[in-house]
């Protein structure tokens, strides 16, 4: 079956950086649209961030810009988060989610699987 499996979380200092990783399994990897998502106590989950398949496609939401990365390793079945200059706001568990299909796409009932999730606190 497909597993998604997310590692990297932590507690972090505002200002500082973390790298969350997502291992994939059970997919053909490359045929999926990866995505990272979050979710913070009593808010809805939210877009994150996105990656096509080769690589060339990404997109971000406004609030992260500039700030997080995504990347992809189809060679491993991995996909990234390269998180810096972290702000409180930040603080929320991760998601890692798969998408079939060439197109990015940012909403969440677009995504056929999902992993466990990360824990990623920020302090002031």
């Amino acid at each position: 079956q497909v597993q998604l499996v997310e590692s990297g979380g932590g507690l972090v200092q505002a200002g500082g950086s973390l790298r969350l990783s997502c291992a994939a399994s059970g997919l053909t990897f490359s045929r999926y649209v990866m995505g990272w998502f979050r979710q913070a106590p009593g808010k809805e989950r939210e877009f994150v961030a996105a990656i096509n398949w080769s690589g060339g496609g990404t997109a971000y939401a406004d609030s992260v810009k500039g700030r997080f990365t995504i990347s992809r390793d189809n060679a491993k079945n991995t996909v990234f988060l390269h998180m810096n200059s972290l702000k409180p706001e930040d603080t929320a568990v991760y998601y890692c989610a798969a998408a079939l299909g060439p197109a990015v796409v940012t909403t969440t009932r677009r995504y056929n699987y999902w992993g466990q999730g990360t824990q990623v606190t920020v302090s002031s």
